[in-house]
């Protein structure tokens, strides 16, 4: 039992470890230090929903219906691809407009908006939560709760480092160039990711 929760919490946590868009927006807000706790709470949350649909058998879905997967990965290469071309946009756009003490706060449900359309809207999610974590669950099927709980578990644990943890970067995000060059790598981040899943 302990075997199986241990490799649901550090599966969930590799699988949410690289910068993609959800990642970049919490850290973002973590860095502006606005809405952070709600933020948190709704990447936290919307991943463990995702989590109990693929463990409850919603990840058999891709063999029962053999295009699923193939469409699931191009609708992800869609949006990663438009993601980054959006960051690199706003790298364009220089740091100034970035600055946390010179943004204007959001609102509370304009953040949170933003933040279920890139959990909900984003394929790629789908794929790490629904259908990979709900088949490697099916090899631990007398654990399959405990499985999911503890890869929910790690998906809270690693948005709530990320997010308020984000504050002690906040020296070197107080220059402009240091924003841009954060925009610049999350693009990048996320064309690359597009490429993996585009070339397998």
């Amino acid at each position: 039992m302990l075997e199986t929760a241990f490799h649901g919490y550090v599966l969930a946590i590799s699988l949410i470890l690289a910068i993609g868009a959800q990642n970049a927006f919490v850290l973002r807000q973590g860095l502006r230090r606005e809405h952070v706790a709600a933020v948190v709470a709704v990447c936290a949350l919307s991943d463990a929903v995702l989590i109990a649909a693929g463990v409850a058998g919603f990840g058999v879905l891709s063999r029962a219906v053999p295009w699923f997967g193939e469409a699931m990965r191009w609708l992800g290469v869609a949006f990663l691809l438009v993601y980054g071309g959006l960051r690199f946009l706003a790298a364009a756009k220089g740091g100034e407009v970035l600055l946390p003490s010179q943004a204007t706060s959001a609102p509370l449900g304009r953040v949170m908006l933003t933040a279920l359309v890139l959990t909900w809207a984003n394929p790629h999610v789908y794929l790490d939560t629904v259908v990979l974590l709900g088949s490697v669950s099916a090899q631990h099927a007398q654990y399959k709760l405990i499985f999911g709980i503890a890869a929910a578990a790690g998906s809270l644990s690693f948005f709530s480092a990320l997010g308020f943890g984000a504050r002690l970067l906040a020296p070197v995000f107080a220059k402009p160039a240091a924003w841009v060059w954060l925009e610049i790598g999350v693009g990048c981040t996320m064309w690359l990711i597009a490429a993996a899943l585009a070339f397998g």
